[in-house]
């Protein structure tokens, strides 16, 4: 008997319905006595399960072409914090501009190892290759191109693009003016530590000189301060006691990007640079480096991570009053120890001063390189707990002071002034002040440094 089309479109609204029950409730375990639309669900969803496993493999696909070729992605020290898209650093967004500032222009770029884009792609080959760009030379700093030096770097050649590399720490520490002939822009791309005895942004500002110097265009590609943009500690340089190690009277830990020191240099040395920062995109001031998405790639041979980079500023200025640093162990920064120490002793005192953010272990390492060669140290080993509470500055202070006061033959204080560049610091070390008492003293230097600071500030 053949059916009314009424009657066939209640049939199929009533399979409709018997269809997508599964969908409700015998998918998460109920009904389970349908034994008629479970299979007929199971088959009708087979072709849909199909595409999704489909577009899941093209998307896969597509993406891998766009992975990055160098370093490998292994960047997260902690957790990764941040949510959504990376940060664009400055190479990043120049890319996206199609390199618009720099077309017609015969450009020397000082960069090294970490002069990367998210993807992995050096600054030198995107310059190199970039339409009406003429990257023509190559300055590298202290480590050298490949950041593996721990010596004065000689002159070389970059083996893909055959570009001459001039070393700026080596026989000179700034570019001279052959080395700037026939140049219309300097480009700086380098990832600083954020602590001021760092000598790359010391470098970056000798380079400004120069470019002023010969009416060059200075362009800054910015990068995020590995330490964050908001927290300022330690001493502030003295003005007569500027160097390699401390170009310009700040606190050893200043929270601003390399492209706000540019504009600070610029503005308060009167360098008279024709200065152009690249900004990032999405980075801001509570941001460490890892929220921002970006591969960690070490700065320089003895900071491999960024656990390391919130130590250095603390543990290093120790260094050049006679204790080693780790340097030579796979450890740098997280230990530090001599043949005269007392282990036990030094960890009982430092523990009763609680310091925040941080744990010390008593511990023992003989470094193959550096201070102590080959010869075993005793001392303490440093765990960073809390990097947000931690004052690398102010535990270096402690350190020093304990040291002083336990061992004053063989911890000798006053070497430690050309890293923390502070005469009154100093002093104050040797004299047995307590270092809480030494920072209190030194605010009001802090707070003229914050207010000037503020108006160089690209970012919140």
């Amino acid at each position: 008997m053949e059916e009314s089309p009424s009657a066939c479109r209640e049939a199929l609204r009533a399979f409709h319905v018997d269809d997508c029950i599964p969908r409700l409730y015998i998918a998460h375990g109920f009904m389970r006595h349908n034994r008629v639309s479970q299979p007929m669900f199971r088959f009708r969803l087979l072709p849909f399960f199909s595409l999704i496993a489909g577009l899941a493999f093209f998307i896969v696909a597509v993406s891998s072409e766009r992975e990055p070729a160098t370093p490998a992605r292994a960047f997260f020290d902690d957790n990764a914090l941040k949510t959504g898209d990376h940060t664009r650093t400055g190479i990043d967004v120049l890319e996206t501009e199609k390199f618009g500032s720099l077309r017609g222009k015969r450009v020397g770029l000082i960069t090294n190892q970490t002069g990367l884009d998210s993807f992995g792609h050096r600054t030198i080959d995107l310059l190199a290759h970039a339409e009406g760009v003429k990257l023509v030379v190559i300055f590298s700093p202290e480590h050298g191109i490949a950041g593996v030096a721990d010596a004065a770097v000689s002159n070389q050649a970059d083996a893909p693009t055959g570009l001459p590399i001039y070393s700026l720490y080596g026989a000179t520490r700034r570019p001279t003016n052959e080395m700037l002939r026939g140049i219309d822009a300097l480009v700086f791309d380098i990832q600083d530590a954020g602590v001021r005895f760092y000598t790359y942004i010391t470098t970056m500002a000798y380079s400004m000189e120069a470019a002023a110097q010969q009416r060059i265009a200075f362009f800054v590609l910015d990068r995020p301060n590995p330490l964050g943009g908001e927290i300022i500690e330690g001493p502030v340089l003295d003005r007569d006691r500027t160097s390699f190690v401390g170009y310009f009277p700040m606190p050893v830990r200043y929270a601003m990007t390399i492209g706000e020191l540019a504009q600070m240099f610029n503005s308060e040395n009167k360098i008279g640079a024709d200065l152009h920062v690249v900004a990032m995109q999405d980075w801001h001031r509570r941001d460490f480096y890892d929220m921002t998405g970006l591969a960690w790639v070490a700065p320089s041979p003895a900071l491999r991570s960024l656990r390391e980079n919130f130590l250095y500023p603390g543990v290093e200025i120790l260094q050049a009053a006679g204790v080693s640093v780790g340097r030579g162990t796979p450890n740098p920064f997280e230990q530090l120890g001599a043949p005269w120490i007392d282990p036990g002793v030094l960890l009982t005192k430092l523990n009763s001063h609680e310091l925040r953010g941080v744990r010390f272990a008593a511990t023992q390492f003989t470094p193959e390189s550096g201070q102590y060669n080959e010869v075993l140290c005793k001392g303490i080993s440093i765990e960073l707990q809390d990097r947000e509470a931690f004052r690398p500055v102010m535990m270096g202070l402690e350190i020093a002071s304990l040291l002083h006061s336990l061992y004053p033959t063989e911890f000798r204080v006053e070497k430690m002034i050309d890293l923390l560049g502070s005469r009154v610091t100093v002093d104050r070390l040797a004299r047995g002040d307590d270092p809480k008492e030494i920072e209190s003293g030194s605010s009001s230097d802090l707070d003229r440094f914050q207010t000037m600071r503020e108006k160089y500030l690209l970012y919140h």
